[in-house]
């Protein structure tokens, strides 16, 4: 699928279409092209056209790559990894967004829908001035949309973490656990991101790169500030996520070391009991005791009275 925005200064307005703006973009020194490719067949040829480096069109088309900057003669090339559009939580899918910045164009390319390119695209078409200032803004605009995205998920995380951590006290359970465990892998994944996100705003904020507009400095410090929030809330929710597993342990742990406790006690409570009744069990007639009219009921009373007694004592001791 091919989107293409073309701007004219002269006349101020804004034209959308297919393939065959390119051309009328080329007729012009003025006019601003956004070209928004997704997994188009024909992408790879497209991109020749406008110079794109045979290396940075591989490492766009490819399935995973890290995120990058990279700065080449005509251009600014940014990887970005994204959220899909099935991603409405911390079970998040990832896609990879292509950004190629030019003084007069900006082509984005993507395999999936991207929700972040679809936004831009209805803001763009209910305020035409985002494209004024040039292709950087839009370029910064959807990389700020793309990092609020990740923001917007782990806020949704926070209420989830605090249920949890109530339940883990009323009633633990192994599914929690699990719960627990797949958000660490993707709060992993997620503060991994961030850091390669990271670089890139770090380079975009200290480096006076003239095909990014000198008018874009707050952006550009809102777009860093998003990406460290969002690698700061990653942390911390990863922390919470390890404290309450290490907390769901240390409570699985003591109700066993309980139930332990009370078979042991048990044990040793019919230990005497047990000895008692195999010596008597043993019918040697050369045992007196045996003779005796109560001697059964005072063997139970003895009993008895151990049992008492060992009771006694683990109470006092706290055991029981």
């Amino acid at each position: 699928m091919i989107k293409t925005f073309l701007y004219q200064p002269s006349t101020k307005k804004l034209e959308k279409g297919g393939v065959e703006l390119i051309q009328k973009w080329r007729d012009s020194d003025e006019n601003i092209l956004w070209l928004d490719l997704e997994n188009e067949s024909g992408e790879i040829a497209l991109l020749e056209q406008f110079n794109i480096h045979p290396l940075a069109i591989q490492d766009a088309l490819r399935s995973r790559h890290p995120p990058k900057i990279e700065r080449f003669d005509n251009f600014l090339f940014i990887l970005l990894r994204g959220l899909d559009a099935n991603s409405h939580g911390v079970d998040f899918g990832i896609i990879q967004l292509s950004l190629f910045v030019g003084q007069r164009f900006l082509i984005t390319r993507h395999a999936k829908p991207s929700v972040s390119a679809n936004w831009l695209i209805n803001e763009l078409e209910q305020n035409i001035a985002l494209i004024e200032a040039g292709p950087s803004k839009l370029a910064i605009l959807l990389s700020n949309r793309l990092a609020r995205r990740y923001i917007e998920i782990l806020f949704e995380l926070e209420p989830r973490l605090d249920e949890i951590e109530e339940q883990m006290f009323i009633q633990p359970d192994d599914k929690l656990l699990a719960e627990l465990t797949g958000y660490k892998s993707q709060l992993r994944s997620l503060t991994r991101i961030a850091n390669y996100h990271k670089t890139i705003a770090s380079w975009l904020r200290h480096n006076q790169d003239p095909i990014i507009d000198q008018s874009l400095t707050h952006e550009l410090v809102d777009l860093y500030e998003q990406i460290e929030r969002t690698q700061s809330l990653a942390t911390m929710h990863y922390q919470n996520c390890t404290d309450l597993t290490d907390g769901y342990l240390g409570m699985a742990s003591h109700q066993l070391n309980r139930v332990m406790q009370l078979l042991t006690i048990i044990t040793v409570i019919f230990v005497p009991l047990t000895f008692m009744a195999g010596i008597y069990g043993m019918n040697f007639q050369n045992m007196p005791e045996l003779s005796s009219p109560s001697g059964y009921f005072v063997l139970l009373g003895i009993m008895l009275i151990v049992a008492i007694l060992q009771i006694i004592y683990f109470r006092k001791k706290r055991w029981l």
